[in-house]
């Protein structure tokens, strides 16, 4: 029989001696939130906290700050940490009685409790709390509890900190990208001096579209030869070629390839917003296919489009002003190859177009940085959770 665990594999050398087991209950009880309907919400400083979070605010609070709270039914397991006075909703569970433990160690003691796993419901996720409350776990005394609190807070504040930095260089990203596709601010030259004013052209004056996969069914992907799949058109601005599908394509089948500068659209979405989402190849391949729920470009002169210049022009919010009024549809909405090819765009000259790609790519660069760093620090986060609890 495997010998039951009652310290934690990583602890601060200044403690020691067993933690102490406990029934939930009796560490840190939950309770149903309160019924709150739509129309008697008033806008107010107190937040109400739904089973997904924060959503609104209200001019009265149930519970005071701080509160440990989560969802009870529809969205279960997300753990929220409540630093004002708010109004926890009927579709929450909170901490009513934090039996004198350290609040804050309390919201990481529910966090790592996996609660998804106590779901009552059969059709909406409902969170069981008796059940919850039956589990039995151990908890250190109160001084540990604030010294392990205050730790997983500065890993916490150190993640808020690289989102926050990543989302305001987005938003730098956006604004410049306005301006630089509205000629608002213009580079120079290497010699200082102006760059040749722009050339408008129809798409179909500049290249041609070609189609995705034909007559394939579901039998047919999961091995063979790569294609590009519709999310990574969906999802980037510029092809990860390590995110390729497979598709088994016979010697005889007249199926178009894709090539470097090529530039894929979505064809079909759920709102007219998200049609006509663009990326680039970016990259040499070999033999790769293009999804049947998109459509390719293929421009005549890489000089007269630089690819990765094609990579923020189609994704320009000047250009996709223009692409979202051709979705045509009710339900599901579509998009007319035809039509896209009347579309006109205003064009640098090929030295004008890499300057501003290399620029906007610096940018990308850096934000894609900072998420690598984000997603190291959460599982750097998570590493703590599992070896600092029992």
């Amino acid at each position: 029989m495997a010998e039951v665990k009652k310290t934690p594999e990583l602890r601060f050398p200044e403690f020691d001696g067993e933690w102490i087991e406990k029934r939930t209950k009796n560490i840190a009880p939950l309770q149903r939130g309160f019924d709150l309907p739509t129309k008697d919400v008033k806008d107010g400083p107190y937040p109400i906290v739904y089973s997904n979070g924060v959503l609104r605010h209200h001019n009265e609070f149930k519970a005071k700050a701080p509160g440990v709270i989560t969802g009870r039914s529809g969205t279960i397991g997300k753990v929220n940490y409540i630093e004002d006075d708010y109004w926890p909703h009927n579709t929450s569970l909170w901490v009513t009685d934090f039996k004198n433990n350290n609040p804050k160690f309390i919201y990481y003691f529910y966090s790592i409790f996996r609660l998804e796993g106590y779901n009552a419901g059969s059709t909406v996720p409902t969170l069981n709390r008796n059940d919850v409350h039956l589990v039995k776990k151990r908890i250190p005394n109160l001084p540990e509890q604030k010294k392990i609190a205050s730790f997983l807070t500065a890993v916490d504040e150190r993640i808020q900190l690289l989102q926050k930095k990543k989302a305001k260089l987005e938003e730098y990203k956006k604004g410049v990208m306005q301006k630089l596709f509205s000629q608002e601010i213009r580079f120079k030259d290497e010699n200082g001096n102006d760059f040749p004013d722009w050339e408008e052209k129809r798409l179909g004056e500049i290249g041609m579209t070609f189609n995705g996969l034909t007559g394939k069914t579901k039998v047919d992907f999961g091995e063979g030869i790569p294609y590009v799949q519709y999310m990574q058109i969906f999802s980037n601005s510029k092809i990860n070629v390590q995110e390729f599908g497979l598709v088994k394509i016979g010697e005889n089948e007249n199926q178009s390839k894709v090539q470097y500068g090529d530039v894929f659209f979505t064809t079909s979405s759920e709102t007219p917003n998200e049609i006509g989402t663009a990326s680039v190849m970016l990259e040499e391949v070999g033999d790769v296919y293009l999804n049947s729920f998109c459509f390719g470009f293929r421009p005549n002169s890489l000089t007269e489009l630089v690819p990765k210049f094609s990579r923020y022009l189609f994704r320009s919010e000047l250009f996709r002003r223009e692409i979202i009024k051709l979705a045509q549809g009710s339900t599901r909405f579509n998009m007319s190859k035809v039509e896209l090819m009347k579309l006109r765009v205003l064009l640098p000259k090929e030295d004008e177009q890499v300057k501003i790609a290399d620029f906007l790519t610096s940018l990308d660069d850096s934000i894609e940085s900072i998420g690598v760093e984000i997603d190291g620090s959460i599982e750097y986060k998570k590493g703590l959770l599992q070896k600092m609890f029992v």
